[in-house]
């Protein structure tokens, strides 16, 4: 299938300039295609079976044991049902299991399994490592990639949005 989006034609997933568009619209095309090439969730789902979310938890854990309302506030959800069932996912799967609170019985605790933690750690390399590319470009066109990354974070365009907007 293919998209016309202004001077860029969006086919197959990949972004391609018009031969007339300008060096930020090519240099745009090029991350894009670049970054759409090195989906993360994919490799979670097919390696770990996790999506983001989930992986984002058992990293959480790797920090220290959570209450379900902790889990619930770090993953902006309902502690229940939301939270409960992806607690539960985790546990009939051996990541993770609970404990009562040792200063309230009626409290549950979460902590990582041994499975959980190299689970963690796992997500935490698929999540973080830098893509195969980046290991052939030497040192100067790191920096160089690193500076400019850091230019356009630092513009309000590319900052996230702010709460409730």
């Amino acid at each position: 299938m293919e998209f016309h989006h202004g001077l860029l034609t969006h086919r197959e997933g990949v972004l391609s300039p018009e031969p007339n568009s300008t060096p930020a619209v090519q240099a745009w095309a090029a991350l894009h295609t670049f970054i759409t090439g090195q989906d993360r969730r994919r490799r979670l789902r097919r390696e770990l079976d996790l999506g983001p979310g989930n992986a984002e938890q058992l990293i959480n854990l790797t920090r220290a044991p959570m209450t379900m309302r902790e889990i619930a506030q770090s993953a902006a959800v309902d502690p229940s049902p939301a939270a409960t069932v992806a607690i539960d996912r985790l546990e009939r799967r051996g990541l993770v299991r609970r404990e009562s609170h040792p200063d309230d019985k009626r409290r549950k605790v979460v902590h990582l399994t041994d499975l959980g933690r190299q689970t963690a750690e796992a997500a935490q390399r698929i999540l973080t490592e830098a893509p195969p590319g980046f290991h052939e470009l030497d040192a100067d066109d790191l920096a160089a990639v690193a500076r400019i990354f850091a230019a356009l974070n630092s513009t309000t365009d590319s900052a996230p949005p702010a709460e409730g907007r």
